[in-house]
């Protein structure tokens, strides 16, 4: 049988188990159990076992569920509120004013929670009452959380870039920091983005009467100094090579839990259902990552990558034109499946293309992971816009509307990275190995 016959069959396979509501993890192990039996000659149960037990065991998968935890903490302890208590009076007479806290706020949750739906869930429940109060646009309020939530994807420590690294294995650490730069980056746009609509049009912004003198603003920083702490022990060391990210995320756990505790309106009972929220969630993601080793194992007793990157070299394509077709390709994928399913469904047929054509397999981590962002807010399966829904009880199709300036956003990130690729590769090199 030929390659696109097979690539095809498999594919349909796969649409319709999802199509189905069969779970990723088994939807993919079934296409892989499919390929092994019709398409080679392989032993499918032994090849299955040895697969499963083999990527059961990870020191670097040990990081996910650790820092899983570390966000779920977060999540229902005093520290996100001081936080947000801590940026208001700094940000009070930025063009834009309180709407920078949705970009900062989001921008500095996610460095300690690695997970889009969580920065998005954590800073909307504190920000939209209050700046809805206060009469900011909806389109405003929606749009800065919508996108700026998709930070936590990207900032270290992101949860979708350890699954990345364990799918390729690329070091999580130098992706972690090649993390940094984009993330500021793309904070950058999304301030300038809100401080340019202020200075368009200042009648959308609402005048604030209340005034915070310098050592005002000074006493309210104290409350940002908990999640300053847990970000510089996490990330400094990393950055400093004094921790692994298994030992960083494990100290993470330590700070938030000692920090959580220390603010006064934290309980064991909290613990404990932090504790089951982060077991289901890294359960549901170890599944998924099982059934996508076994998959990519499976593709490649099919010989399909081998000879797809053979296709793709043959081809003579570009490292520009594979690029922008891979970005139409994830952006449509990333409509209806989410950021860690759209990496472990695509790794394993995706790299040996991009290995074909020369393109740096930690930059391209990066780049997925941008363009993985810009799925969290494009209907019909943006976790964003389902998330912030639940606060907010508003249709999907008006968040997805304000949303859409930072798409726009965010693919003018994928752009500058491609033209720039020292702002991924620079600090990464400054690491060293």
């Amino acid at each position: 049988m030929s390659d696109p016959f097979i690539a095809l069959t498999l594919l349909v396979l796969l649409i319709g188990l999802l199509a189905a509501g069969v779970w990723v993890a088994v939807a993919l192990t079934l296409v892989g159990l499919s390929a092994l039996v019709f398409f080679s000659n392989a032993p499918a149960g032994l090849i299955l076992a040895t697969t499963f037990w083999g990527h059961s065991y990870s020191w670097s998968l040990t990081a996910l569920p650790l820092f899983i935890l570390m966000g779920e903490i977060l999540l229902r302890s005093r520290m996100s509120d001081d936080m947000f208590s801590g940026l208001v009076p700094w940000l009070s007479r930025a063009p834009g004013r309180l709407l920078h806290v949705n970009i900062f706020g989001c921008a500095i949750f996610a460095a300690v929670s690695g997970s889009s739906a969580a920065t998005a869930a954590t800073i909307g429940r504190m920000s939209v009452p209050e700046l809805t109060k206060r009469g900011y646009p909806e389109s405003l309020i929606l749009g800065t959380l919508a996108g700026s939530a998709t930070l936590g994807l990207l900032i270290p420590p992101s949860i979708i870039l350890i699954v990345y690294g364990v799918a390729t294995e690329q070091s999580i650490a130098r992706l972690f920091v090649a993390g940094i730069l984009p993330g500021l980056m793309l904070i950058g746009l999304f301030a300038a983005y809100v401080a340019v609509r202020a200075w368009m049009n200042p009648a959308l912004i609402p005048t604030i009467d209340e005034k915070f003198s310098f050592w005002e603003k000074v006493k309210a920083s104290k409350r940002l100094i908990p999640v300053g702490l847990l970000i510089g022990g996490v990330i400094g060391s990393i950055y400093g090579g004094l921790a692994s990210p298994t030992d960083a995320a494990a100290l993470g756990v330590v700070l938030a839990t000692v920090l959580a505790f220390a603010s006064g309106a934290f309980s064991w009972r909290l613990f404990f259902d932090a504790v089951m929220s982060a077991t289901r969630t890294s359960c549901m993601i170890a599944l998924i990552l099982l059934g996508a080793a076994f998959l990519s194992v499976a593709m490649g007793f099919t010989g399909l990558p081998r000879n797809l990157a053979t296709w793709i070299s043959e081809m003579n394509l570009s490292a520009g034109a594979l690029l922008v077709a891979l970005t139409i390709f994830f952006i449509i994928l990333g409509c209806f499946l989410d950021g860690i399913s759209v990496i472990v469904l695509t790794t394993s047929i995706i790299m040996p293309m991009v290995a074909a054509v020369g393109i740096d397999p930690l930059w391209f981590g990066i780049y997925l992971v941008v363009v993985v962002e810009m799925s969290q807010i494009t209907p019909p399966v943006g976790f964003n816009l389902f998330v912030i829904q639940g606060l907010t009880g508003i249709d999907i199709l008006r968040i997805a509307k304000a949303a859409f300036p930072f798409f726009l956003l965010l693919l003018l990130g994928v752009v500058l990275i491609c033209i720039f690729p020292q702002i991924v590769t620079v600090l990464p090199n400054m690491m060293g190995n």
